[in-house]
């Protein structure tokens, strides 16, 4: 078996590939479909099968493009509802790639469609491909958009038979490939590894510890993380079928005079410090160092016209790249900073150690922690106020833009992103405070949490 996971940090993102015998599956897949045919074509292998554990919400699929360039079939579950032809499977059915046997098994409950690929091949440890069913280190999230027509204590219920009575029934040495990690909003504890043994997970994933149906039901549907806008649209995409790539309009380089004038977002994709030392005015930064793609789908209503602000050429075309992922396909522009020839803006990079002497010191700061509601509760800096990034335009009246605000997050990235925010709202004196709360910690300041409002040292 020839074997390959594909992961896409931007997007906490799984794809696979498997090979055998001159045939091919990609699992998964990416919207950006040549890594597939350049590994196919690597292995004189011609791509068969095209699989989708369940409608992803988080991205948008290539699997039409992909299935469009090499005659292969679409594979679903039987209860996806594609507009598409599509290879329609059901529990215990079976394909076959060379020598490779792909077992399916519906297991519903992150959506109704979801299945799960078991890859045998003698003389191997089982593979299984769980898509957003299991991660290592948590279960998928039942409240998604694919669970239309069923409540999230359905999904929880249907999840837990999912894994009990047919993921959980395979052998402890079964190797185990979700379709996320760390960062993903389809759950809530992914780990940063992206693969683990079933025995591994089994002893260590909370989820899967010896509990009843509706503890299970309780603790998974809990302190689960916002829905982002974008998903609704995604999914629906994924069902339709999205348009190969190069259908998408090229942005056209503009003028000074265009940025400025643009009727959109302006969207500057460099490093946080380069954004805080000067950037175009009503510009936002999501720098491409960090989860842009998804930020990009979070923040901004997808259909929004979109103007790029960058370093390099390089640096345009990987944001247009990425942010097709997400279903952003209105990028009408850019501009390169170094032909940027208007006003410029700053924002100032502040220490967490002068931030820290300012809060004993100052009377009249405002400190916001942009982070995650559960991030927040688990520590946070002293006198910080929490508004979760994605919640910050509808809330950036409980901040007085009179009042010098430091914004703060966990490493000094989503700072930056709500810093501009906030200076588009009218706010004149935004600092951002570089290293976040970890750079905080590790400066042994004073933190607190949830439970308690008496400073800590830790």
């Amino acid at each position: 078996m020839q074997f390959r996971q594909f992961y896409l940090g931007c997007l906490s993102h799984a794809s696979y590939y498997i090979g055998s015998g001159g045939e091919a599956a990609v699992i998964d897949p990416q919207r950006d479909v040549q890594q597939y045919l350049d590994e196919a074509a690597s292995h004189g292998h011609r791509i068969k099968y095209i699989i989708e554990t369940h409608s992803h919400a988080d991205f948008v699929s290539g699997h039409v493009e992909l299935a469009t360039k090499t005659g292969a079939e679409i594979v679903y579950g039987q209860r996806a509802n594609t507009q598409f032809p599509t290879h329609k499977v059901k529990d215990g059915d079976e394909l076959s790639v060379g020598n490779v046997k792909l077992k399916f098994l519906e297991t519903p409950g992150h959506t109704p469609e979801g299945i799960t690929i078991i890859a045998k091949e003698q003389g191997s440890p089982l593979k299984v491909f769980t898509g957003d069913t299991l991660f290592i280190g948590d279960v998928g999230r039942p409240d998604l958009v694919g669970s239309v027509g069923f409540t999230a204590a359905q999904m929880g219920e249907m999840l837990y038979d999912s894994l009990h009575e047919k993921i959980l029934k395979l052998p402890d040495d079964t190797e185990v490939y979700p379709a996320h990690g760390a960062g993903s909003l389809c759950g809530k504890s992914l780990s940063k590894e992206t693969w683990s043994t079933l025995g591994e997970q089994r002893k260590f994933n909370y989820a899967l510890q010896p509990m009843t149906k509706e503890e299970f039901v309780k603790i998974v549907a809990a302190d689960q993380p916002e829905v982002p806008m974008y998903f609704p649209k995604s999914a629906a995409k994924n069902l339709e079928g999205s348009a190969a790539l190069a259908e998408i309009a090229k942005p056209r380089e503009m003028a000074t005079d265009d940025v400025i004038g643009f009727d959109g977002v302006v969207m500057d994709v460099r490093t946080v410090a380069e954004y805080g030392a000067s950037h175009v005015p009503n510009s936002i930064n999501i720098g491409l160092g960090g989860q842009f793609a998804s930020w990009a789908g979070t923040l901004i209503p997808i259909g929004t016209p979109l103007a790029i602000v960058a370093q390099t050429q390089e640096q345009v075309d990987e944001a247009v790249m990425r942010l097709a992922r997400v279903g952003h396909e209105t990028v009408g522009g850019y501009i390169l900073i170094g032909n940027y020839q208007g006003e410029t803006k700053q924002i100032e990079q502040v220490p967490v150690e002068e931030v820290a002497s300012l809060t004993e010191t100052e009377k009249f700061i405002q400190f916001v922690d942009v982070r995650r509601t559960g991030e927040y509760n688990a520590g946070h800096a002293v006198r910080t106020h929490n508004i979760p990034l994605d919640k910050l335009a509808d809330r950036v009246g409980e901040i007085d833009p009179k009042t010098q605000a430091f914004v703060i997050c966990q490493g000094g990235y989503r700072s930056s992103i709500a810093s501009g925010i906030l200076e588009n709202a009218g706010f004149k004196k935004v600092y951002n405070v570089t290293g976040g709360t970890a750079a905080w910690i590790a400066a042994d300041l004073p933190t607190e949490s949830s439970a308690s409002t008496c400073p800590a040292t830790k």
